[in-house]
This record gives C-alpha cells, sequence and structure tokens, in this order.
C-alpha cells in the first residue's frame, strides 16, 4: 500500500489525518493517554508540545516514531489492516534541501527487516518498500500543473510551519537551481507574538489563539490583544516578502502560487500587499501530501510497463 506523509515541523498529515509534530517517550504505558504506541520496548504518545525544529529530520528516530503512528492511522482509516503489510511511502523535502537530502531522507525510513509496534492495542507488522522523495511546494501544485505551463515564470512560495519554501517554474518546470528556503514561517511568528502580547497585555496565549484570531474564529480573547496578533502577522507577512526581494524574488513581475498553512493565515495581508501583482492561493493545507501521493503513484504506474 502506498502512503504519503507530510512531515512538516508543525503538523503531521497524511491523505486522512493531521496531527502536531510532538512526541512523547514513555518507560510504561501511560493509563490515561487514548492514543498509544509501542515500539522496541518504549511507549510513546503523540504530545501538544512540538519537536524542536531540525533541518535535518534524520538525526535521530522522532520523525521515524512520528510516520508509525501515520501509517497507522492511515491503515485503519483505509481498511488496509492486517498482520503483515507491505508500505511505500510518498514523502518530501524542502526544495533547497531536496537534492542534499533527498537520499538520505529515503534511506532513513528503509530497515533491513521487518517493523514491529503496537498501536492502541492492536499489533502491526509492516515491511518498508519504495520511498520516493519529492520536493515541496512543487508537489502541491502537481496535480494542476498544466494549468501554470502557459506562464513563463512562476514562483511557488510554501509558508510551512517553520521555512518559506520558494521554488522557481520556468514554464511549468522546476527550475532546482533556484530554489530558496527561509527560517520564517508560522512558528517564528507565533513566538513572536506570544512574546508581544505577553509584554503589551500581560496575558499568556497559544499558538491555538493566534490561528483562531487569523483565521476569523471566535475567542474570548480581548479587542487590543485580536489587534495586537492581527498587527503583528501583517508584520511578518512584509517581512517574508522583504526577504524574498533580497533574494531576487519579485512578486511584482512574475506571478505567485502560494501554498502552506502560513499562506492561508497571511492571505489577507498577501492579496493586499503592493509587493504581491498576481497571486493564486492553494487553500488546502494538506496539498503536499495530496501531491505526493500523486506523483508516486503516476511513478510507479510508469515502472509497470
Amino acid at each position: 500500500m502506498l502512503i504519503a506523509i507530510d512531515h512538516g515541523n508543525y503538523n503531521i498529515k497524511t491523505p486522512h489525518s493531521s496531527f502536531m509534530a510532538g512526541l512523547a517517550e514513555h518507560s510504561v504505558r501511560p493509563p490515561m493517554a487514548d492514543e498509544v504506541l509501542e515500539y522496541q520496548g518504549s511507549f510513546w504518545t503523540l504530545s501538544g508540545k512540538r519537536l524542536n525544529y531540525r533541518r535535518d529530520k534524520t538525526k535521530d528516530e522522532s520523525y521515524f516514531i512520528l510516520s508509525l503512528f501515520a501509517i497507522a492511522r492511515e491503515l485503519l482509516h483505509t481498511g488496509s489492516y492486517s498482520a503483515v503489510e507491505k508500505v511505500d511511502l510518498a514523502v518530501g523535502l524542502p526544495p533547497e534541501h531536496y537534492g542534499i537530502l533527498r537520499d538520505k531522507f529515503a534511506q532513513y525510513f528503509k530497515r533491513s527487516e521487518s517493523i514491529h509496534f503496537i498501536y492502541n492495542d492492536k499489533p502491526f507488522t509492516i515491511m518498508i518498500g519504495n520511498v520516493f522523495v519529492y520536493p515541496q511546494a512543487y508537489a502541491a501544485i502537481a496535480p494542476q500543473k498544466s494549468q501554470l505551463n502557459h506562464h513563463l515564470r512562476v514562483f511557488l512560495v510554501d509558508i510551512g510551519g517553520y521555512t518559506t519554501d520558494v521554488l522557481l517554474l520556468r514554464s511549468g518546470k522546476p527550475d532546482m537551481q533556484f530554489c530558496r528556503s527561509l527560517e520564517m514561517g508560522v512558528i517564528t511568528m507565533n513566538n513572536d507574538i506570544i512574546r508581544r502580547v505577553g509584554a503589551l497585555h500581560d496575558m499568556r496565549i497559544e499558538d491555538e489563539h493566534i490561528s483562531a484570531v487569523l483565521s476569523g474564529k471566535e475567542t474570548i480573547l480581548p479587542e487590543e490583544v485580536k489587534r495586537t496578533i492581527r498587527e503583528s502577522a501583517g508584520h511578518h507577512a512584509k517581512d517574508i516578502l522583504d526577504k524574498l526581494r533580497e533574494l531576487q524574488v519579485d512578486l511584482r513581475s512574475n506571478p505567485a502560487v502560494f501554498i502552506g498553512g502560513g499562506s492561508i493565515l497571511y492571505r489577507d495581508y498577501l492579496e493586499k500587499s503592493p509587493m504581491v501583482a498576481s497571486a493564486t492561493f492553494v487553500d488546502d493545507p494538506s496539498a503536499n501530501v495530496i501531491g505526493y501521493q500523486a506523483l508516486a503513484e503516476a511513478q510507479m504506474s510508469i515502472s509497470r510497463y
């Protein structure tokens, strides 16, 4: 079975699931947890505290454990649970890191023997076969790439959890010589807003409060706190555009396609900015993982012939 996973710094996504990229290890089964994975003698639960940002996610087993949660959820959702399951993976990396880390990231998931774990009291044995690795941002627009072929140049701007990734398309084809990754994502914005609200209003807020305000959802936060959140988000959106200009990414002379959860939060600011002449938004926060799935299915279909 093919399973696509988007290993974000903020969330882990599959086509049918999304959860925060936070993990806690326990020596004994935690009695109150409703989602527990047992692997190699340890018990693991998902945590509301995100893992620290890491450019190279292969440094330890954290993202492998998170992947097991994702695989178990996906197998159960699709009704593919069985005693032994062969799994092919479709995953991705930021465009700037793709050439350097692609092979290392693929090898990270492969094991020389079967993988045994227990998820919510259900035993799983999986064998990971193919691991397909694709560049983020490009994957997100892959299903509708033909619509961009008539543009000489289009910048894909993927504003994610910790990074903003930029990839240039020339006549619909990715130019891997022109890709950038900035450490300017939603997490860095949230950390700054939390500090500002604490300093200006003596109030502790969380990521969820910020997302709710920027998404127009109802909260009980005072109006002056909401104003601080919105103003700070506007400053961060402008900072991203300013930084892109420094990197020769001029969105006044080239159309842009904005992707990722951050793009959704910043949409009002980006659409109104004089620094953006033509903006299209991919509203689905799971666009990358859907793209990984489509690209891998196409690649596997070609290899059969």
